[in-house]
Parts: C-alpha cells; sequence; structure tokens
C-alpha cells in the first residue's frame, strides 16, 4: 500500500508548464526596448549629435563675414573727418580670402593717402598664402578635427551601446535561470510535500516506522529552504533586470512579478562565427577612438610642420569709383592696390619643439594602440574558449540529466517492488534536481558567453 502511495507521488507533477505569452517578456522584445528607451542608448544617440554639432562650429571659421565702419568728427561746424567703409570677406579651403569693400572718405582735414573720389571706391581682390598657410593653416586644421571629433562620436557611440547590450543580456539570461530553477525548485518542495503526507498516512496505518516521517520531514524542510533562497534570488535578478526597463518617457519601471522570460532552450543557440569575429577586431570601437587620435595628432604634426615656413601673404585688390561704368583693365596696370608681408623667426626653436612633441606622441599612441588590439585578440580567443566549453559542459549535463532521470525511474520501479528504499528514492530525486539546476545556469552563462564573443570583437546585440 505504502508503495503505491510514493510512486504515484513520484509521478504526481510534469516539468513545468509554460506560461501564458501574455505575461512573457521574450528577449528580443526585452532587447528592442533597452535599444530604444534606456538612458545610456538616449545618451549615447546625443553623442553624435555632439559630433554633428562641433563640424558645425568649424565650418563657420569659413563664413563669409560682412563689416562696416564709420567715423565722423564735426568741430566748430567743420567737418574734420568723415570716413565709410563696408564690405566682405570670404574665405576658401584653398587658403585664398576672396573680398570686396566699399569706401567712402571726405573733410577738412583727411589723410591724402586716405583721399577718395566724392562717391567712394569699390575694391575686389584676394589675399593668398605663399608660404605658411598654403596647404594648411589653423581654419583646415580646426575643421578636419571637428570631422574627427564627429568620428570619435559615433565610436563612443558604439562602446556605450556595447556595453549597455552585454550588460542587459546578462541580466536577462541571469533573470531568466533564477526563474527556471525556482521552478524547479518549486516541482521539489511539492513532490516532498506530498511524499510527507504520504508517509504519515502510511505511519497512521502501521505500514511505515517513524522514523521515515523524520526523514521526509527533515527533505520537506531542506526544500524549502533552498526555495526560499531560490525565491529571493529571483527577486534580486528581477529587480536588476527592471534597471534596464525604462518607459518612453524616460521613466524607470518595475518589472511586474506575473511577467516570467522565455524558456532557456527555446531557441537553438547561435555559434559565433570565429573568423567573422577576428576579423572584426581591427574595427573595434576602442581601436577607432584611438586611431581618432592619432589622426588628430597627425593633423596637428601637418600644421605645426606647416609653422616651419616663413608667414608671406600677397593681397591684390582691382579698384573702380563705378562698377556699372568700369572698364576692363589689364593686371598690375593702372587702379590697383597690392602688397606682400613677410615675416619668420630666425631660430624657430619653439615650433621645432612643438613638432618633436607631436610626433613624440603619436608614437606613444600608436605602441599604445597596438598593445591595445593585441590585448582584445587575446580576450575575443579566451571568450571564444569559454563558448565552447560552456556548450560542451551544457551538452554534457543534459545528457547527465537524461541519465539521472533514468536511475530514478528505475529506482522508482525497484522500490514499488520493496528492492530499494525511500532514503535512496529521494537521493536519485534530489540528483535529478541539482543536475536541472546546474543545466539551468550553465544555459543561462552559455548565452552571455555568445553576447561576450561579439562585445570582445566589438559588435553589439544579436539574437542569441
Amino acid at each position: 500500500m505504502k508503495r503505491i502511495i510514493l510512486l504515484a507521488c513520484l509521478f504526481f507533477l510534469s516539468w513545468s508548464a509554460i506560461p501564458q505569452d501574455s505575461l512573457r517578456l521574450d528577449f528580443m522584445t526585452y532587447m528592442e526596448w533597452v535599444k530604444l528607451n534606456h538612458p545610456v542608448a538616449v545618451q549615447a544617440e546625443l553623442t553624435l549629435r555632439l559630433g554633428d554639432t562641433e563640424v558645425l562650429k568649424a565650418r563657420g571659421g569659413f563664413d563669409p563675414m560682412l563689416f562696416g565702419y564709420l567715423d565722423k568728427k564735426e568741430f566748430n561746424q567743420s567737418t574734420y573727418f568723415e570716413k565709410r567703409e563696408a564690405g566682405v570677406v570670404i574665405p576658401t579651403w584653398m587658403g585664398v580670402e576672396l573680398n570686396g569693400n566699399f569706401e567712402q572718405n571726405n573733410g577738412r582735414f583727411v589723410n591724402l593717402e586716405n583721399s577718395l573720389p566724392s562717391n567712394g571706391l569699390l575694391s575686389a581682390g584676394a589675399s593668398v598664402n605663399l608660404g605658411q598657410g598654403l596647404m594648411f593653416d589653423d581654419r583646415r586644421a580646426m575643421l578636419r578635427k571637428a570631422q574627427l571629433y564627429q568620428q570619435a562620436t559615433e565610436a563612443e557611440r558604439s562602446v556605450l551601446l556595447n556595453e549597455l547590450h552585454l550588460q542587459a543580456t546578462d541580466a536577462y539570461w541571469r533573470w531568466a535561470a533564477a526563474y527556471e530553477n525556482k521552478q524547479v525548485l518549486q516541482e521539489g518542495l511539492t513532490l516532498a510535500k506530498i511524499r510527507f503526507e504520504a508517509v504519515k498516512r502510511s505511519f497512521d496505518l502501521g505500514d511505515q516506522a517513524a522514523i521515515d516521517t523524520v526523514e521526509a520531514l527533515s527533505q520537506l524542510l531542506n526544500r524549502e529552504y533552498r526555495l526560499q533562497t531560490a525565491e529571493n534570488e529571483l527577486f534580486s535578478s528581477s529587480q536588476l533586470l527592471s534597471t534596464f526597463l525604462w518607459s518612453e518617457t524616460g521613466e524607470p519601471m518595475v518589472l511586474d512579478q506575473a511577467i516570467v522570460p522565455q524558456d532557456l532552450f527555446e531557441q537553438r543557440q547561435i555559434a559565433p562565427d570565429e573568423e567573422e569575429l577576428r576579423s572584426m577586431v581591427s574595427a573595434h570601437p576602442v581601436l577607432r577612438l584611438t586611431d581618432v587620435d592619432l589622426a588628430s595628432l597627425n593633423v596637428e604634426k601637418r600644421l605645426k610642420t606647416q609653422e616651419l615656413l616663413p608667414v608671406m601673404k600677397l593681397k591684390y585688390n582691382f579698384l573702380t569709383e563705378n562698377i556699372a561704368g568700369a572698364r576692363p583693365s589689364p593686371f598690375l596696370e593702372n587702379n590697383y592696390k597690392w602688397g606682400v608681408t613677410l615675416y619668420s623667426p630666425l631660430l624657430l626653436r619653439s615650433t621645432r619643439g612643438a613638432l618633436g612633441q607631436t610626433k613624440a606622441k603619436i608614437e606613444i599612441k600608436q605602441t599604445g594602440r597596438d598593445l591595445k588590439e593585441l590585448e582584445l585578440r587575446r580576450k575575443l580567443e579566451a571568450d571564444l574558449n569559454a563558448w565552447k566549453i560552456l556548450n560542451n559542459q551544457v551538452a554534457t549535463i543534459r545528457t547527465n540529466v537524461k541519465t539521472l532521470e533514468a536511475l530514478l525511474q528505475g529506482e522508482t520501479r525497484r522500490f514499488s517492488i520493496g528492492e530499494s528504499s525511500l532514503f535512496l528514492v529521494n537521493a536519485r530525486e534530489v540528483a535529478v534536481f541539482d543536475s536541472r539546476i546546474t543545466l539551468n545556469d550553465l544555459a543561462a552563462k552559455l548565452r552571455t558567453a555568445y553576447a561576450k564573443t561579439r562585445f570582445s570583437a566589438g559588435l553589439g546585440f544579436e539574437e542569441n
């Protein structure tokens, strides 16, 4: 009688039922929500705006500049002088500044060199750097650095998102494993309760010794303790998961306890493409940031090299009283104004020192980049190996679970015919539950390990 009751208890529960889809938060939906609404994701997008505005700011160095000037002096009912000037200066990418202006001066005490026709004088021309600034100058250097900064913001965005995706992935699968473990232990506790009640009834009927009820109670209490621990781990993991859930309005969200994760084994685990990942390391966002720094230093080096040249600036303007009535005149023949500016330090020690510092910084940065790339490649190999080991362990433990379940069934049959004991049946059952919990933990780690291989290669979220 007692064996029939206990045998029924052992097969009372089936494996945990799958929750309703309406209450399930699957991994893909969760990650899309994180990508759209998490503050770090929003911050990552804002870094791109910084790069765009920096480029816009640098392009302002090439904006046309309008200017105007008025200076007048009246004393004792006499006009000493009245000077007017207005014009526009247009910088260009080639280092040439185009300009046009209008001047009008009159009065009793205007300097002779500033004397102009009564209707004023129009001029148009350009100024050209023939030495320093011919091939490169501050304006072009500033714009190039701004463009590099824009590239850096894209790399920074990738770094932020990749870190967020890895952390969010790890949090989700920890939560999924904690949920599955709680289900396993809940099942074990239910079986222990049924067994304890069955043993008590058998004892009351005189078919079971009193010590068996003590053993059954001990197992019940032990499983209650393990379930309480699992419930605490599930609560902690759900709280951690909630830190990645934000509403569309930027408000933090709390995960409802009724919501459950997808099954750890619902989808086939994707194997990482090792060759693709290895080829992507050289384009890792961290290395791209270093490459941007190197490119910026090279811009600085180019600018410092240009500063070794003497400053030589040529200016030339055509002059005319009236554009409508002006007649074309040969270059440098009548009605023009031109000039040359030339200067240079004799020893150039300041410039040569600055250039030497920049070259040293480039060498230091390049050496650091090479070392960082080596570290990233070693990290990738370690993560790929970890994934392989975990994948093998999952296969091993999965086989072990099936073996232990077969042993439990065999022990149960032996017990039903009086060739085994309650102690042995319980031991087999505990082994099954422990191996299922181990399998859940390994499956969760395997999912995270896949994400780590992509993170080490500098790649972001992908279904896993």
